[in-house]
């Protein structure tokens, strides 16, 4: 047989393959930044090292976004101002691409009760984002002072705390946040950008078990292509398919969901290149686990209302 025909059987294939398969899973992106580094006190934080300041804003966003299957997002706050909680607000309604937003508020800090009333009046108001839980006392990390109390006001409410960059600490800090507040729903971001050593990935396979241990512990499976690690800025689906599976087989189909990350991904991945790896990883999967990775999970744990008829609902 010729090659010409070869190839032509084999893209016939995949056409074939395709209409079986359906119109592509619509995307909601559950980690968008954004930010204007134009404002006249600034911002805290204005983009990933080694890269111009980036202006971040809904209308920059969508023009990047809808062209690669996304229809809908969810921001997460990038800055520490507690005002600039408002901020993200005020931009996330401007735009109904955007269907949530999860702030920034510390639970241990005496007015997180005020703050989180405030905000939680607001309906795309989803959760918040803090990492540092803990302190560290003689060698251990335990909870910090009041941190207890936040968490179980906060999973009082329904939403979520959202826990980034991942790290040993910070896995080991989802644990104890876990244990003070049963019932909170925790996301950890970018999981797949932690990358242990050989020598720390013992203990890093006993912290993922521990953590799938826990029913309410969700993972965004975000911040695949990455700054290091073996080949982490390769977007081939080869180059990363172990450590997916590894992820899809410890957290299931129901506990994982899509981020793209930008603009932090500038410079690393385009939105794009994030779009296609992922419906590449799934492809060969059950079109369920695409639809929960994609979109219905993310319904699910931040309870999100669709604002544009393109939204799944």
């Amino acid at each position: 047989m010729r090659r010409r025909d070869v190839m032509a059987g084999a893209a016939a294939t995949l056409v074939a393959g395709a209409a079986r398969a359906g119109p592509e899973v619509p995307i909601i992106d559950t980690h968008v930044h954004l930010f204007d580094p134009r404002r006249p006190q600034g911002v805290p934080y204005s983009g990933p090292k080694g890269q111009p300041p980036q202006l971040a804003l809904p209308e920059i966003y969508r023009d990047l976004a809808t062209p690669a299957g996304i229809v809908g997002a969810i921001v997460v706050e990038a800055s520490g101002w507690v005002e600039d909680n408002l901020w993200i607000l005020e931009r996330a309604s401007s735009d109904p691409l955007f269907v949530g937003v999860v702030g920034s508020l510390a639970p241990d800090q005496p007015d997180f009760p005020q703050y989180l009333a405030r905000f939680s009046k607001d309906p795309l108001w989803r959760g918040i984002r803090h990492a540092r839980v803990w302190n560290v006392e003689n060698g251990k990390q335990v909870l910090k002072p009041g941190m207890a109390d936040g968490l179980r006001r906060l999973a009082g409410t329904g939403q979520t705390l959202d826990m980034a960059n991942p790290s040993f600490e910070l896995l080991r800090g989802a644990l104890l946040a876990m244990e003070a507040a049963p019932d909170l729903r925790v996301v950890m971001d970018h999981m797949p950008s932690l990358d242990p050593a050989p020598e720390t990935r013992s203990e890093y396979d006993t912290l993922i078990r521990e953590l799938a241990a826990h029913p309410n512990f969700f993972i965004k499976l975000s911040q695949v292509i990455h700054q290091g690690g073996p080949a982490a800025l390769d977007p081939s689906l080869a180059a990363h398919r172990d450590r997916l599976d590894m992820l899809m087989k410890a957290f299931g189909p129901d506990r994982v969901m899509f981020g793209g990350d930008w603009p932090n991904s500038v410079g690393t991945a385009t939105i794009p290149q994030a779009v296609s790896l992922m419906r590449a990883y799934f492809a060969g999967k059950p079109r369920e686990w695409a639809e929960k990775y994609f979109w219905r999970n993310s319904l699910a744990i931040y309870r999100w209302t669709a604002r544009e008829s393109a939204q799944p609902s």
